[in-house]
């Protein structure tokens, strides 16, 4: 019957099934997909006293035989005999090889003789070392756990050649019954099996009285650990394995990918806390909304119970459950879930306002009772300075940072936390993007000929509203109007009003098309001179790979998250090829890539750069000046009704855009200055932090003129109000191609008309 078995030369070469894996560019394990968790390894690397203990419990003649054992065969066949039942197997390891690669574990004597037949030939043709290495990978040993190097991780959190002896020999008396023996499942059935398998050892020698007493004197130990996540980004874990299955199927969970993103570990980690800590900030910013539920008076008999409850209950961001058990005036004592009772101080609760509304909240308080009252279910955090109530925040926010020369993403968040939504509101929510999306209308001006001194009337305007067949009349976040502004003032000040008009001059057609060249879509952006007030949707990742043109002057590049995958092998089955801006890269880098194409002047990106420089230095976006540096830039956003709060920033190496708001829209009562700009500021102080300032350099055919600022006219040095202004040389102030001045309109409708009568 041997013409009947398969090839089992093929063993030397067999692929396991092993989890997809997705890393940071430095290596640190992000997640792991897939049903079964295994960590293969060669046989060179698996610890003498495991192999000893399978060996004494499984096949203590294994390195005798040839892959079958006749006087085990035969005791398992007169067991048979004598009592009717299949009690003992009589299997080998290398028959257990064979049934679980080619056979099923239905029990018949005809499987038990191709069993047999498998073994034989396994055994000739494969080394002991090469059968047992397979062995120990293969094998279920409970809880997902496939093979000794998983198993080690899913009980002890370890690599198994950390482990102990007595752990080692728990291990080794899996096998017989993985499901039922394992400590998790039964530890009094589990501790039996490890001590069986220490005598055995003890009896075979493979151990002296020594180890064998202080090994089987040793407690279980076990518990069960998930994978070692050593870096928190759930969003970025799961659109690198939405990409991978897209290229490659459903082989990603069973062929032992790995994939090594373009995410920095150091970098993830501060935007998880800039989002955490800022988020938390506005929230209680706008008081407590008190406790989750009540359960009543505490006593003793109710702790056990509690603290089931609140096992039950997921921790949220650090932001763990718990419940009030006691207090004072300016104290509250909280069970955890482990049991533990810990004091929050005042310090930690005097934030706790009560909520009226969305926008008002109630007094101080001065006792503890005014905020809590006992049997509350509360959240709170440890923190350097002690425990600290808290609360889960009803808004989310979103960072994604990205290198603007080559695409590559290095920190993405996508929400408050993964637990509470797996929705990506970097790559998939389209929203508004209020006044962060007027430095496209501005560039486009300044592609047209306008320059930072053109003035336009900052003055009402009136239009005609077809959508409610009314009027539309826009105003400045100020409800103010300033009269003739110099376009480099409008901008930094955010002027709605100029905007607009800004727009109406350049042209809605041609703007829509000019957009395009920073990532933009002509289906996202309405033909309407409300686009100039960000009336568009668009995600933030879209914000930021337009926001990277700026700062890589002026080059359009593609955002990227894979940047290499792995087979089990370590052999390379994808390298990404980014679009690279080659302005200052060795010409291998060139030649292995794909260079940006230039979508904009690097002197239009270097005047926009100084817009959004001023933005910060003296606009919108002043708090920002804290953080000292001379090569950030950036602008605010807020759409209508404060639904979406912005900041999107940059240096010449970082593009950094935050978003915070509600997946549901409601005002959240804030601007972007207030809501999004902290997150901005907390994430790139630490990520510029041994950075040192590098001011985006001027480029030829930029040249700085003493301008009159009223007028935006050239003036002598003995003005008293002269300033310098930056122009591009063919568009310098009093030549006749280019548009100095325009004085738009007052409060009417005919005045503001776009050229192409689009409103």
């Amino acid at each position: 019957m041997e013409y009947e078995l398969a090839d089992v030369e093929a063993l030397n070469t067999l692929q396991l099934q092993v989890p997809l894996q997705v890393y940071t560019r430095d290596g640190k394990l992000i997640a792991e997909f897939g049903e079964k968790r295994r960590a293969p390894i060669p046989f060179d690397q698996i610890p003498k006293p495991l192999i000893n203990a399978v060996l004494a419990t499984e096949d203590q003649r294994y390195f005798l035989h040839p892959g079958i054992d006749i006087p085990g065969l035969l005791r398992a066949a007169v067991q048979l005999i004598v009592t009717g039942h299949k009690t003992q197997g009589g299997s080998t390891i290398t028959m257990q090889v064979a049934r679980s690669v080619y056979l099923t574990r239905h029990k018949t004597f005809g499987r038990k003789l191709r069993e047999i037949l498998y073994a034989l030939k396994i055994d000739h043709q494969l080394s002991k070392q090469k059968i047992l290495e397979l062995y120990l990978n293969k094998i279920f040993l409970g809880n997902r756990a496939y093979g000794v190097a998983a198993a080690a991780e899913v009980y002890y959190g370890k690599p198994l050649n950390e482990l102990t002896l007595d752990q080692y020999a728990m291990l080794a008396g899996l096998p017989q019954a993985p499901s039922t023996l394992n400590p998790l499942a039964n530890p009094d059935a589990a501790l039996k099996r490890r001590d069986h398998v220490l005598t055995r050892m003890y009896e075979l020698r493979y151990i002296d009285e020594k180890s064998y007493k202080k090994a089987i004197s040793t407690p279980l130990n076990a518990s069960y650990h998930a994978p070692i996540v050593e870096v928190k980004a759930p969003y970025v874990a799961e659109l690198a394995r939405q990409q991978m299955e897209q290229m490659y199927g459903d082989a990603v969970y069973k062929e032992g990918f790995k994939i090594y993103t373009t995410i920095d570990s150091h970098l993830q980690d501060v935007a998880n806390r800039a989002i955490r800590d800022q988020l938390m900030a506005y929230d209680q910013r706008h008081g407590y909304r008190g406790p989750a539920e009540n359960l009543g008076n505490p006593d003793l008999q109710k702790m056990d119970k509690w603290r089931e409850t609140l096992r039950n209950m997921p921790v949220i961001n650090n932001l763990e459950p718990a419940i009030v058990v006691d207090m004072t005036d300016k104290t509250i004592t909280a069970l955890r879930s482990n049991g533990d009772m810990e004091i929050i101080h005042w310090s930690g609760l005097s934030w706790a306002r009560k909520q009226i509304d969305a926008d008002s909240v109630g007094p101080a308080p001065e006792v503890a009772s005014d905020i809590v009252s006992l049997g509350d279910v509360i959240r709170i955090m440890q923190t350097p300075t002690g425990w600290r109530l808290t609360q889960i925040p009803k808004a989310e926010a979103a960072l994604i940072s990205l290198d603007p020369n080559n695409g590559a993403i290095l920190a993405l968040v996508g929400g408050f936390d993964y637990q509470l939504s797996n929705f990506n509101r970097v790559t998939d929510s389209q929203v508004q993007p209020g006044s962060s999306f007027k430095p496209f209308i501005y560039s486009s001006a300044l592609d047209k000929g306008y320059t930072l001194s053109t003035i336009i009337n900052d003055a009402p305007i009136v239009l005609p509203n077809p959508a409610t067949n009314g009027l539309w009349r826009p105003q400045n976040y100020e409800h103010k109007y300033y009269g003739p502004t110099r376009l480099h003032e409008a901008l930094i000040h955010s002027r709605n009003l100029v905007s607009i008009r800004v727009l109406s001059l350049v042209g809605v057609r041609y703007f829509i098309q000019y957009a395009q060249r920073f990532g933009l879509t002509a289906a996202q952006l309405p033909p309407v001179l409300a686009l100039a007030l960000g009336t568009s949707s668009v995600t933030p990742l879209q914000l930021a790979t337009g926001y990277a043109v700026f700062a890589n002057t002026g080059y359009k590049i593609t955002p990227y998250i894979i940047d290499k995958a792995l087979d089990s092998r370590g052999q390379p089955v994808y390298q990404a090829k980014p679009i690279i801006v080659c302005q200052h890269v060795t010409a291998a880098q060139r030649q292995a890539n794909s260079c940006a194409p230039r979508v904009i002047s690097a002197q239009n990106a270097f005047l926009m750069t100084t817009l959004m420089h001023d933005v910060i230095e003296h606009g919108t976006a002043t708090l920002a000046r804290s953080m000292k540096r001379n090569d950030i830039a950036g602008k605010t956003g807020t759409t209508q009704d404060q639904e979406s709060a912005w900041f999107t920033g940059f240096t010449p190496d970082l593009v950094t855009i935050t978003w915070v708001g509600f997946d549901e829209p409601q005002s959240l009562h804030e601007n972007g200055a207030v809501a999004a700009l902290p997150v901005w500021i907390q994430f790139m102080t630490e990520a510029l932090k041994n950075h040192p300032d590098r001011p985006m350099e001027q480029p030829p055919g930029i040249v700085s003129m003493r301008i009159n600022p009223f007028n935006g006219k050239p003036t002598s040095g003995g003005d008293p109000d002269a300033i310098f202004e930056f122009y591009m040389e063919p568009y310098l102030p009093g030549q006749d191609n280019q548009n100095t001045e325009t004085n738009l309109g007052d409060d009417s409708t005919s005045n503001v008309s776009d050229a192409e009568g689009i409103y």
